[in-house]
């Protein structure tokens, strides 16, 4: 019954590219319209099946992790391709309508956030060993998406570029008084503090954050002009001229947006400006994917623009201006990925091989769904009023050209 399901499943969904499936009792299913990409995996776990069948967004991951689900030639990448491709483009068979109205219909309890839970969330994916995230991120240890200007940029000008274009929106002037909302391991506060005179005061839920942030500032001695709390952006006091958030706002979850945002505001100078840079959906409202949530970001979820958007409105602030930027996090991904694997063996000797298939398969997963266009990043500047920042956007530009200019000059 369980092959008969599947065989049904896979008919419905699988049109463009070719899948082979071997079962685990020899008979091969054959899927899709001949052209590539050409795809052939086998089952090994005469269980797998049935869990398949059930629930594949979280079973064809553990599967891919646990080795029950091997994949000729480890192309994992041109399997995610071939499958979130189509799956975007096809409605799900019966018995997973069902079951994805069910999901929706719960979505506000796996994303009910409050301090302590969002402290467990964060220290599951944050708190893994530092020597990890050494593996693939820049020196600067940017964790979100980098801004190329070109195709030759590498990563490490990419994410320069990207926090340079943050602060062109932040309009920062010297002794401004910023809060960093999700500050990471400290690289876009400290940039901030030594490239623009500001004073930053980051917040993270991550320990093992608050602790690398805090060496980074008394190594660059910018202690004194930059603070790191391990706290809650909810328990911080006080107004400031500016509000950055870079990738945070997926942690928050849809039952406290509006939470959110009258935070922002409550803290957000009369004349201040914030900006929110958040990974969005490019669809209408969903739910966050099983395997996302128990094995990688637990209580996220990607939000709609159409849901951040309605509790700014209903918080009072302004939004002068929302920029979309699309393909940049699919390389940035792709970066990471190949990288991650050119040190896949130092990533073994601390974790092991199930860890390395399951981080393989969230960086590569969430690659395809930039590239496919089910996934952007949204920076959504916000102010109290009308006049806070230029009516023009081509002050971005200048500005940029300016620290662009500053740079070479001191390199020189």
């Amino acid at each position: 019954m369980w092959d008969g399901l599947l065989d049904h499943m896979l008919g419905v969904l699988i049109r463009k590219g070719t899948l082979y499936v071997h079962l685990p009792g020899g008979r091969v299913l054959r899927h899709g319209d001949g052209t590539a990409p050409q795809v052939t995996v086998h089952l090994k776990d005469p269980d797998l099946v049935a869990k398949l069948v059930r629930n594949p967004d979280l079973h064809v991951g553990e599967a891919y992790m646990n080795g029950t689900m091997t994949i000729d030639g480890d192309d994992l990448y041109a399997f995610l391709k071939l499958m979130i491709c189509n799956f975007a483009a096809t409605n799900p068979v019966w018995w997973q309508r069902s079951l994805n109205t069910a999901r929706s219909a719960l979505r506000h309890l796996s994303q009910f956030n409050p301090v302590q839970r969002a402290r467990a969330n964060v220290a599951h994916h944050y708190d893994l060993s530092g020597a990890l995230y050494d593996l693939f991120l820049d020196v600067d240890r940017q964790y979100s998406c980098a801004y190329f200007k070109s195709t030759g940029d590498t990563l490490e000008q990419a994410q320069a570029q990207k926090k340079a274009h943050i602060a062109a929106k932040l309009r920062l002037q010297p002794g401004m008084r910023v809060l960093d909302i999700g500050c990471g391991w400290g690289g876009l506060a400290l940039t901030l503090a030594r490239d623009y005179g500001v004073r930053v005061l980051g917040v993270t839920l991550s320990e093992e954050q608050y602790k690398l942030a805090n060496a980074r500032a008394l190594r660059a001695g910018l202690a004194d002009r930059v603070e790191f709390r391990f706290t809650d952006y909810r328990s911080v006091t006080g107004i400031f001229d500016r509000i950055i958030s870079v990738g945070m706002f997926e942690h928050v979850g849809a039952p406290h947006y509006r939470e959110y945002f009258r935070h922002v505001e409550e803290k957000l100078d009369n004349d201040g400006v914030a900006l929110i840079h958040t990974i969005g959906r490019s669809r209408p409202p969903g739910v966050s994917s099983q395997w996302m949530l128990k094995y990688i970001f637990p209580g996220g979820y990607v939000p709609a623009i159409s849901e951040m958007m309605k509790a700014v409105e209903k918080e009072g602030l302004l939004t002068c201006d929302v920029e979309v930027w699309r393909l940049h996090y699919a390389e940035t991904l792709r970066i990471w990925h190949d990288r991650f694997v050119a040190n896949i063996d130092r990533a073994r000797a601390i974790y092991d091989e199930r860890f390395c298939r399951m981080w393989r398969y969230y960086l590569l997963s969430m690659r395809v769904c930039f590239e496919v266009g089910l996934q952007v990043v949204y920076q959504v500047q916000l102010s109290k009023k009308l006049d806070t920042v230029p009516i023009i956007r081509d002050y971005l530009y200048q500005d940029l050209s300016r620290v662009e200019i500053l740079r070479d000059t001191a390199a020189e």
